[in-house]
């Protein structure tokens, strides 16, 4: 039986809208299972590169990144998906948003000590800490979409916008149709030699590409629902700035709407539980003090408005839009680098260098 003959299988006895959020719990439970057993941190891969190494952590996020962008390419050359029409090429894009909003999203994720996505799996596992920071991003992003900072946010982001739909990068540079997938084997290359360097096991390699395949598996999903639903389905992959948002509201609506992104969020913590129980690392943790708990909220909310201002977290931005060749996604992930990078060489360094002469 073809996918297509099961997806229209389910549409017919679940519905629409129940189809599409079970797509987004199956995808959802791939990259929890994924991300809890690989440890995928961006924030740990910007502070290993930011102190001049470059180690397993950096070899594991750069092994997603590969997977995503290669799998995705692979399908749009090979004519299985279209992300024409998706948020991140198919309307115009803010250069300012993405350069702004990533920096405050950077210094936000070394504040917190995890992007949304980690936070949501450590969550699963008993972190209490991952768990109101998480909450507190949700609401900060809601803020930023619909709320009290919906106006700066939305000011900021028009500040400056391509005119256009947001380029795809291998078409505005003329490049062949395959040079998506050539960039993306580049990488893999690259993260493979990585983490042989640093001894990454075969496992954790598995696990790590599981990460990129998930956002890839999230265009490919969506595009085929896209084509069935008579409703309108968008054609999206693994973000957690809106998701997050969508799933504060959803909790506390009468009679919410389910759709990819309410799947989404449950998906990914029943995963990263499932992995966590199954290795028996389910664990309460806490804050060690007040100061932690004051840095982990103050960077959960600064995330929140980040990544609305930037069009997507770490996850949304970074990986899935980033394996669309989308122009801002690119500048979105290259500001968070940069934000996290830099807010670890004012603060973290400074404190632990004082730490380290006792004052």
């Amino acid at each position: 039986m073809e996918v297509a003959e099961i997806l229209e299988g389910l549409l017919e006895t679940l519905g629409e809208a129940e189809t599409v959020a079970l797509a987004g719990l199956a995808v959802g439970l791939v990259f929890g299972v994924a991300a809890q057993r690989s440890r995928f941190c961006l924030r740990a891969s910007v502070v290993e590169f930011a102190r001049g190494r470059l180690g397993p952590r950096m070899a594991v996020w750069l092994l997603c990144f590969a997977t995503a962008l290669l799998w995705t390419q692979a399908l749009i050359f090979a004519g299985e998906i279209d992300l024409a029409e998706s948020r991140w090429l198919g309307q115009p894009g803010s250069v300012s948003g993405a350069v702004l909003g990533g920096l405050v999203f950077g210094a936000g994720m070394v504040l917190a000590r995890g992007c949304p996505g980690r936070l949501l799996v450590l969550a699963a596992t008993g972190n209490l800490r991952a768990i109101l920071s998480g909450l507190v991003f949700a609401v900060a992003a809601q803020m930023s979409l619909h709320g009290l900072l919906a106006g700066p946010r939305g000011r900021l982001a028009a500040e400056i916008v391509t005119p256009g739909p947001n380029p795809d990068l291998a078409a505005a540079a003329g490049l062949p149709g395959w040079a998506g997938i050539a960039l993306g084997a580049g990488f893999t290359l690259a993260a493979l030699w990585l983490a042989w360097r640093n001894r990454v096991s075969a496992r954790l390699l598995v696990f790590g590409s599981g990460v990129g395949f998930a956002a890839a598996a999230g265009w490919w999903i969506t595009h085929a629902l896209a084509g069935l639903t008579f409703a309108p389905t968008p054609v999206e992959s693994l973000t957690f700035s809106g998701p997050s948002a969508d799933m504060l509201i959803y909790v506390l609506t009468p009679a919410p709407a389910l759709d990819f992104d309410i799947g989404l969020v449950p998906g990914v913590f029943l995963g990263a539980f499932l992995a966590a129980l199954a290795a028996g690392e389910l664990e309460w943790q806490g804050w060690a003090g007040v100061r932690s708990m004051q840095r982990s909220l103050t960077g959960a909310a600064l995330m929140g408005f980040g990544a609305m201002l930037a069009g997507g977290c770490s996850i949304g931005a970074g990986v899935s839009g980033g394996s669309a060749l989308a122009l801002t996604a690119w500048l979105a992930l290259a500001a968070m680098w940069a934000g996290g990078a830099l807010t670890d060489a004012l603060l973290d360094r400074r404190e632990e260098a004082a730490a380290a002469r006792g004052t």
